[in-house]
């Protein structure tokens, strides 16, 4: 008999609500004090096995991961000769397959994931489809990101009638947790029940005006509905708490996660502060500038980030969460040394 169009997704999405998935928040509340795990993955290029996603996870377990987040990102636009001297416009996706790929961690590992989901690419109506086919498939957390500019634009463009901020992208999902779909005829809908995340930055968002107002416009994505925040990469500890300090005095009250990047090749010296807008301590370029390899640069970033770890986890920090870019090895070696 042939299998009825549809059952194979089905099943699958009966597996997966098999495992009881946990929200992010109920992981931060039931630590009662204690730091957790998290790490975070590239989908793999397009054409590329599942395995190497396998591959940068499987290191890693030993550590007991709460949760492990997969990014999205955000189409590339190229141009084709057609001939006499025309071009076509063609968007290109070279890493797709998040919300499929945190589905099938789940069920291989039993680990809670979250996906991505950026505004950058999504009209509203294909927001609100991503959202539905999570909540399909039983997954409960959601990190809601504004994403990057396409590279060849100067600045962030939204599509038509998508959403220009991510404060917008959480308000929705907040209210799909109400039952509230964007057209009337989903007045019956059952409510989703999505958690949010959302992003913030320790040193403030390369766009904003100072670190006041942007914690003012995080505010409001709080105040919205996200339930956690996760901080960009940084390098100063120092600078994290007087960020979350400058939090709690704005009437943030939310978790606030931080998030860590070993630095592990002579490139990363140059791209990571320039690419993400972020600061190197005297102390830590002092010891870089000194690498001449590789090999020295791996040493040095990680005996960094080994400290940086020690200090987060001595004054209370939630959750450590580690940008992997695909590769765990760094990370594991920071992770034997503190969990």
């Amino acid at each position: 008999m042939p299998t009825p169009p549809g059952s194979a997704f089905l099943l699958l999405a009966a597996r997966f609500r098999a495992h009881f998935p946990m929200k992010v928040i109920d992981h931060l509340r039931n630590a009662q004090g204690r730091t957790l795990l998290s790490f975070e993955i590239l989908p793999p290029l397009k054409g590329k096995d599942i395995r190497s996603i396998y591959a940068g996870i499987d290191p890693l377990l030993e550590f007991k991961p709460s949760f492990i987040n997969v990014t999205y990102h955000r189409e590339e636009v190229i141009y084709k000769e057609r001939g006499h001297g025309l071009l076509q416009k063609v968007r290109l996706r070279k890493r797709p397959g998040t919300i499929g790929i945190c589905a099938t961690i789940k069920v291989k590992y039993d680990i809670d994931t979250v996906p991505h989901l950026i505004c950058g690419g999504f009209s509203r109506e294909e927001t609100e489809d991503a959202l539905i086919e999570m909540n399909f498939l039983g997954i409960d957390n959601v990190l809601a990101l504004r994403g990057d500019a396409i590279k060849n634009e100067s600045h962030f463009i939204p599509e038509r009638d998508g959403h220009a901020h991510a404060v917008d992208m959480v308000r929705q999902i907040a209210a799909l947790n109400q039952g509230k779909y964007l057209h009337d005829e989903e007045l019956e809908a059952a409510p989703t029940d999505l958690c949010i995340g959302a992003a913030c930055y320790p040193e403030k968002h390369p766009e904003a005006l100072n670190l006041n107002v942007d914690i003012a416009y995080l505010k409001q994505k709080v105040d919205a509905g996200a339930e956690y925040l996760v901080t960009q990469m940084f390098f100063d500890n120092a600078k994290y708490f007087h960020f979350v300090d400058l939090c709690r005095e704005a009437g943030i009250t939310v978790p606030i996660i931080p998030g860590l990047k070993p630095i592990t090749t002579l490139k990363h010296i140059a791209f990571l502060p320039k690419t993400f807008r972020v600061d190197l301590p005297d102390a830590f370029a002092a010891e870089l500038v000194k690498c001449r390899t590789d090999a020295d640069v791996k040493q040095v970033g990680i005996e960094w980030a080994v400290a940086q770890s020690k200090e987060l986890v001595e004054r209370g920090a939630p959750c450590l969460h580690f940008y992997t870019m695909g590769r765990s090895e760094a990370v594991r070696s920071i992770a034997a040394r503190i969990f």
